[in-house]
């Protein structure tokens, strides 16, 4: 310090050390630690996004690895008779069309072939909240769909979702409740029904994997699933399913038809 008239005065030195500990002091104090924990979030929850991929990405090669025996190939047209519990029933090409008013004499049940109406069900992956009648729904498959049915009052919840997701937006696929069904699902493809107790059951992908547009099988490959519209099947006010009568009730159709020039999805002759 140095004195001039009875007054210190502060050095210019220390007062460049002062202002110098002061502007240490406001950075110190001034530290962004709102922006540094905004970056570390950032940060975590990019870690989080990609490693959650990475490991949906190893569980979906998993399912394809494990879905891989049930691909339909020439030298392996049919998977699904590697399937446990699959019923197989060989119905002929060209079945017998018929008209809304008219009702098949269905002998399985649900039912996975035979005659049918001429219009077929939308089947691009709609979930039906109503059961549907099954003369459409068994045009869908000869077209090379999947239909999943199942029983209302023991699919619910977590399962009923379960079931939903293999369905909802997806290509040849359909799905509808189904009244008085011996086991809580049955699935069915042209000329194939599994029945099973559980919505987790692998075999349901399996069986899916092996049936839904397979060109070996599918007696229309390649068949359009979108609604028929006007005079045919509308998506959105679809025909209630109606229970199948017996077979020779008076006024019903025999579900193996006897015309054989029937040409696809065209309506019966008078119709």
């Amino acid at each position: 310090m140095t004195q001039t008239a009875g007054r210190f005065m502060v050095s210019g030195k220390n007062s460049k050390s002062t202002r110098n500990a002061r502007a240490a002091v406001v950075a110190h104090r001034s530290t962004p630690w709102g922006l540094i924990a905004g970056v570390l979030v950032v940060v975590l929850f990019a870690g989080a996004v990609f490693g959650y991929a990475y490991i949906e990405g190893q569980a979906n090669e998993e399912r394809q690895a494990a879905l891989a025996p049930f691909t339909p190939t020439e030298e392996n047209p049919d998977p699904s008779t590697q399937i446990e519990g699959v019923q197989v029933v060989e119905y002929a090409v060209g079945q017998e069309h018929f008209t809304a008013d008219q009702q098949v004499a269905y002998t399985q049940s649900p039912p996975f072939g035979g005659s049918h109406d001429f219009a077929w069900a939308a089947c691009n992956g709609v979930v039906y909240d109503q059961a549907v009648r099954s003369e459409n729904l068994v045009h869908s498959l000869e077209h090379g769909a999947v239909w999943i049915a199942y029983d209302p009052e023991r699919i619910t919840g977590a399962a009923l979702e379960t079931l939903r997701a293999k369905v909802d937006g997806e290509q040849y696929m359909v799905m509808s409740p189904y009244p008085d069904l011996d086991q809580p699902i049955s699935l069915q493809a042209w000329s194939h029904q599994l029945k099973l107790t559980d919505a987790n059951d692998p075999r349901i992908d399996q069986f899916v994997a092996a049936l839904r547009l397979n060109r070996y099988t599918t007696p229309e490959f390649g068949a359009s699933c979108d609604e028929s519209g006007p005079g045919g099947f509308v998506r959105a006010d679809p025909p209630p399913y109606v229970a199948a009568p017996a077979p020779g009730t008076p006024g019903s159709q025999p579900e193996i038809g006897t015309r054989t020039d029937v040409a696809p999805d065209a309506p019966p002759a008078g119709s």
